[in-house]
Formats: structure tokens, sequence, C-alpha cells
């Protein structure tokens, strides 16, 4: 809607009004004998004003220099507890000392628990609100780059909670208003218009809730540790080599918080894609001991496991469940 103006149209008319000569002459004459009678060091009743006036703007911030206090949004999470703090999940690589180590195995070993959580907006324990919507899978490939499945529980995350890929993999339990409920898990990205807190469920995954005519329903969300006999697996990506790779986690339990390499004497750790790949762009690295953690803190070591594009190979380890 276009803004309304507040000028009016109409311009003032102007007033002309004839002053005798005589009389202004009377007036300054008179005007001066007054100012010599109260004296240089009174100041008159507009001086006054302006000074009281001057002196009151300096009191302002505006004035003094003192910082303004910025007005309070209210946030924009759909959490019933406020939503983590989007952070950054793509750090520059930067090596950290390499820890004592025992002999392992040839393919892997668990190194045990970090000490301090890795969990991005997406926590354990958190319920999230928002809404569910549906649309047609496909094959079940989709922006976590996992490949097509057979599992028709998927759901694509909205933009912001997906963090960069960071919900890839987890396993999240949506509950509709009425009690139905249905575990799902991540293997998309549902750009805008989707908003916080939202999920696009596949088409089979939303019938299990509501009746697909519905549209969107209003929904509470939250992570899981389910039980798995499944191990991870490790994937290089396309046109990995020992001078530039990709590496991808499949099949964890939990959601992968960071991937870091043994690169010379110590733990690398790699940049996140949107397309759930950690990137080592000079190849330090590629085709050696990988250190993975989920966002509980737990580590483990994959070792032997050498640089084969576009293969899924078996690690025999797992997260922990929660």
């Amino acid at each position: 809607m276009a803004a309304r103006s507040h000028r009016s149209s109409r311009r003032p008319q102007r007033r002309t009004t004839l002053i005798s000569v005589a009389a202004v002459a009377a007036a300054v004459g008179l005007t001066a004998a007054l100012v010599v009678a109260l004296g240089t060091d009174r100041e008159t009743d507009a001086e006054a004003v302006g000074n009281a006036g001057a002196r009151q703007v300096a009191t302002t911030p505006e004035a003094t220099g003192a910082a303004a206090t910025p007005e309070r949004k209210a946030s924009a999470s759909p959490t019933k507890s406020p939503s983590p703090s989007a952070t950054a999940t793509t750090p520059a690589a930067t090596p950290t000392p390499e820890p004592p180590t025992r002999p392992s195995p040839a393919t892997t070993r668990q190194e045990g628990s970090a000490s301090a959580s890795s969990a991005g907006r997406i926590r354990a324990g958190v319920e999230y609100e928002g809404v569910a919507t549906f649309y047609d899978a496909g094959n079940g490939d989709g922006a976590c780059s996992f490949g097509p499945t057979d599992d028709v529980m998927t759901a694509a995350m909205n933009t912001t909670d997906y963090e960069v890929s960071r919900a890839c993999g987890a396993y999240v339990q949506v509950r509709a208003a009425g009690g139905a409920s249905v575990t799902v898990r991540i293997t998309n990205e549902c750009p805008s218009p989707c908003r916080p807190g939202q999920l696009d469920l596949s088409a089979q995954a939303f019938a299990k809730l509501a009746a697909p005519s519905r549209g969107e329903i209003p929904i509470t969300w939250s992570l899981l540790s389910p039980s798995t006999s499944d191990k991870l697996s490790i994937r290089y990506k396309t046109g990995s080599s020992q001078y530039w790779c990709g590496i991808q986690v499949i099949g964890h339990r939990n959601p992968v918080a960071r991937l870091e390499v043994r690169d010379g004497g110590g733990w690398t750790r790699l940049p996140r894609t949107e397309y759930n790949y950690f990137l080592s762009e000079q190849g330090g690295g590629c085709g050696g001991a990988i250190r993975i953690t989920d966002i509980y803190g737990e580590r483990l070591t994959v070792e032997g496991i050498t640089v084969r594009p576009d293969v899924a190979q078996p690690t025999g380890v797992q997260f922990a469940a929660h």
C-alpha cells in the first residue's frame, strides 16, 4: 500500500501590514533603553530558554556519545525451548595434536567419548514445534547424497535446521496433534518457503499422521538415537584421489558433528559441504585414518579405508545409543 502524504495542497496566503516609520523608530528606541536598564550580566528570557534547552540536549545519548540500547526482537524459532543458535559448520581445517594411541586392529577401533557435546541446532532431549508438509520423495535420494533407498520413511529438513547438512542421517520422531507419530530419517533439504521447525515428509510418512488432503498439519518433533545392528560405512566421492578427496559417513545412528583425517603428525578437521561430504581439497589425509565424532561427543577412529570412489566401505563400528 502506498504511503499517504501529509502535505497540504493549499499554499498559505501572505499577509501584508503597513507600519509607519515613526512607530518603528520609537519601538527601537524603547527596546534599547530596556536593554541598558537590565544590564549585560543577566540573560534574557529567550536566552534562558535556549540555554536550558542546550543543557537538556547535552544529556541525551546522541549528544554525549552514549550508545543507545538496541531494541530486542522476538525470536522466530518455532521450538518450545529456545532454539539453539545457528553455528558455522564449515570451519577452516586446523591441525590438532595427536593423542597417544595404542596398537589397533587393521580395520577399526573406538577411542571413546569426548567430554563436550558437539550438538548444533538440533539437540537431544529438546522438543521442537513446527508444521509437516509432504512431497514425492521419488527414489529416496536427496541433498544428503545418500543415494536411492527403499526406505520410504524419510523427510527433508528446513534449511535453517538442516544446518549445512549437519542434520543429514538424523532420526526424528514426529508427532501430530491427535497423537499419531512416525519416525523418519533426514535425507534431504527443504529450502524456502520451508521455515524453521518445518519438516517436509515423504508422502508415505505424512499419511501415517493425517490424511494427505490436509496438506499441512501442526507437529512436534525430537531427535532419536534408535536401536540398530547396522554398522556405519565410509564412502569417497567421485573423483577422489590422494590429491583431492571428499569423504562421507553412511549408516550412522547419531548425527555426525565432525570428521578429521590423520595428516602428518596430527588430526586435521575437514570442512563440510551442503551435499554432506567432508572435503580435503589439498589431499591431506586422503586414504589415511579417519576420526568421526557424533553430536554426543563420541569419537570413532577408522583405519584401513583406502580411496575407492563411489564405494561404501564397511567399518564394523557404530556410535552408542542414547
